[in-house]
């Protein structure tokens, strides 16, 4: 017998570009999401990070499981850029992932321009209002 609504993990298996951001989420491959977004080589998940001014190296864990397909990620950082903890770029650094922290609509534009190139990008972007 059913036991109601399951909820699964938000996850996308590929790579599409974003399509539009703002009103707390995003949209992307005629769909939408609520919420933040990690754009990885896997597919697009939906992300929801510890504490969004605060992101940890555990927000982080999907990435640096695929760490050998990502060169680059890019961190929307909400409306207004926020550098990256101490120990988060350590760890990317350490994984081999350039990390570039900006406004989550810079990294929407700048993953699109990358990702249409076909670059090794992968994206972490917190959603605004």
């Amino acid at each position: 017998m059913a036991k109601g609504i399951v909820i699964r993990e938000a996850h996308f298996p590929g790579r599409a570009p974003i399509e539009a951001y703002g009103n707390g989420g995003f949209r992307f491959a005629d769909m939408s999401n609520r919420g933040s977004l990690l754009c990885l080589p896997s597919g697009i998940h939906g992300w929801e990070p510890a504490d969004p001014l605060a992101l940890t190296v555990a927000d982080f864990s999907k990435l640096l499981a695929e760490a050998g397909k990502v060169e680059i990620v890019l961190v929307g950082t909400g409306k207004d850029l926020r550098p990256l903890p101490a120990a988060l770029r350590a760890a990317l650094k350490e994984a081999g992932i350039a990390a570039d922290p900006m406004s989550t609509g810079a990294a929407v534009r700048t993953y699109n321009v990358l990702l249409a190139e076909d670059r090794a990008v992968a994206a972490a972007l917190i959603a605004v209002d």
